[in-house]
């Protein structure tokens, strides 16, 4: 008597309840969607959880054992559950096995991900993925990101100093199941700045600084996300120095100013002023 239930999962007729339950979960792992991306393996994940929802069951495993694969019309169970994955395969199983099959127990079919290996079964992931690009500053400052999900408008909390990679839980907002709700999982990118260059909390900004600031140090104002502050310029600064100014990045980080000269044009300086730089500056 053909008892194809047992191939399913790679276990013989004598095998354990608590073997059978190990064989289960090993190929289960194995075949999870989320860890096996190939297109076969979620058909497969289906296929081993229905096969020990009834193996997994001493009572159902008695009467499949009693009948073998007679139960399935005398087919054998792979070719039984591809006839009928299309169909409402659970009041087919019911029907055979007097009741007990349900959507939820038998893990991922109605298109959910499952997750958990406790208790011989596995609680529904409801949970779903989405990626958001985050503006440069929110993400330095933090604040609240309206973003459009299913066409609903969500205000998303940033909390400040948001980095490329992480992830937000946007509670109650995933798919629903029997009273169920999952909820939103963001990861974030940092969308790039053209006027700072981020380096953990550290920032960095070019500044544009007169010439005569360069030269005998000075006073300049500079807008930082924390608000203008006013940077001295040390004298005899060079071109592309930097200046630390401390507690001024991401949260704890700092800022660091490179000093970029701006040359004045030979035709707006005083004219006396001119033909003297010409020839007295060194060479």
């Amino acid at each position: 008597m053909s008892k194809s239930l047992y191939e399913v999962l790679g276990v013989n007729e004598s095998a354990s309840q608590d073997e059978i339950k190990k064989a289960y979960r090993k190929l289960a792992r194995k075949y999870h969607p989320d860890i096996c991306k190939k297109p076969e393996c979620e058909e497969k994940f289906k296929e081993i959880n229905t096969a020990y929802e009834i193996l997994g069951d001493a009572e159902k495993r008695k009467q499949y054992d009693t009948m073998g694969d007679n139960m399935f019309n005398g087919q054998n169970f792979q070719d039984f559950y591809r006839q009928h994955k299309d169909v409402d395969l659970d009041d087919i199983l019911s029907s055979i096995f007097g009741g007990g099959f349900g959507r939820s127990s038998r893990s991922g079919f109605g298109g959910f991900g499952f997750e958990g290996f406790g208790g011989g079964g596995f609680a529904p992931n409801l949970d779903v993925h989405a990626r958001i690009q985050v503006p440069f500053d929110i993400a330095v400052k933090g604040g609240v990101f309206p973003i459009n999900y299913n066409g609903e408008s969500i205000k998303v909390k940033i909390p400040e100093g948001i980095k490329t990679g992480q992830k937000l839980r946007v509670r109650g907002k995933g798919k629903s199941l029997q009273g169920q709700r999952g909820d939103l999982i963001l990861e974030v990118e940092v969308a790039p700045s053209n006027e700072w260059e981020r380096k953990g909390d550290d920032l960095y900004k070019k500044v544009d600084v007169p010439l005569k600031i360069m030269m005998f140090g000075g006073k300049m104002g500079i807008d930082t996300f924390k608000g203008n502050i006013n940077v001295k310029i040390p004298k005899n600064s060079k071109c592309c120095q930097k200046l630390r100014i401390k507690g001024y990045g991401v949260k704890n980080g700092n800022l660091y100013l490179e000093l970029r000269p701006v040359l004045p044009k030979v035709e707006e300086l005083d004219e006396n002023l001119a033909k003297m730089m010409q020839e007295k500056l060194p060479e």
